[in-house]
């Protein structure tokens, strides 16, 4: 099942090359960032969920370029609201 979903996946993205870095970064969300993949487990590994998804077209190279950003500028304002509040508190 893999391997045509890889050739599949191939397809979608352009290059064997680009699907690499988009699925790597995908499977690594799912298994380690605490999102949920957008197709049924259905026991596959974060992988093979990732390869799933963007043969379905549900995950590009830009949708996850989106969410990185999206979670680069979170990161950053809670740290900056971690900052103010040290800073904050020092003046009292």
């Amino acid at each position: 099942m893999a391997r045509v979903t890889v050739e599949d996946a191939v397809d979608k993205i352009g290059n064997r090359f680009d699907l690499v870095l988009v699925a790597s970064r995908r499977a690594r969300q799912i298994a380690t960032g605490g999102k949920d993949p957008l197709v049924e487990r259905e026991n596959d590994k974060p992988t093979v969920l990732a390869l799933r998804e963007i043969e379905e077209g549900l995950i590009t190279s830009s949708v996850m370029d989106v969410s990185d950003r999206h979670e680069q500028v979170q990161h950053e304002s809670d740290e900056l609201a971690a900052v103010a509040a040290i800073v904050g508190g020092n003046n009292q």
